[in-house]
């Protein structure tokens, strides 16, 4: 293998993860930018896969608006830059399956 079949994971601002595991404990929302959209997430579990960091989120909003439907949806946490907790709670969503396979073994944090 020569080092461009090599995977390097994509950086993460080291003042994220603790910026998401805040918001996951307290069931606060975050605030932040996504494909170049601000957003505002409801975080319910942050997990590994292949060496990155992933939050799986409900969107609230997008553009200050709130979608048409709401779905679980997986981010690679590298990809949410800024972030920040908002002062908005949340519920845990019924869409969340927490014992999913793919969290066995990557689960770092998940909403109580």
């Amino acid at each position: 293998m020569t080092d461009s079949d090599e995977r390097t994971p994509a950086p993460v601002d080291p003042g994220a993860t603790p910026v998401v595991l805040e918001a996951i404990v307290k069931q606060l929302c975050l605030a932040t930018t996504y494909n170049r959209q601000a957003v505002t997430l409801a975080p319910h579990i942050l997990y590994t896969r292949h060496g990155e960091l992933y939050v799986d989120a409900v969107t609230l909003e997008r553009e200050g608006r709130a979608p048409k439907e709401l779905k679980l949806g997986t981010f690679k946490l590298a990809g949410l830059q800024p972030l920040r907790v908002t002062a908005r709670r949340f519920e845990r969503s019924a869409l969340f399956a927490p014992f999913e396979p793919r969290y066995k073994g990557e689960t770092l944090m998940v909403v109580g």
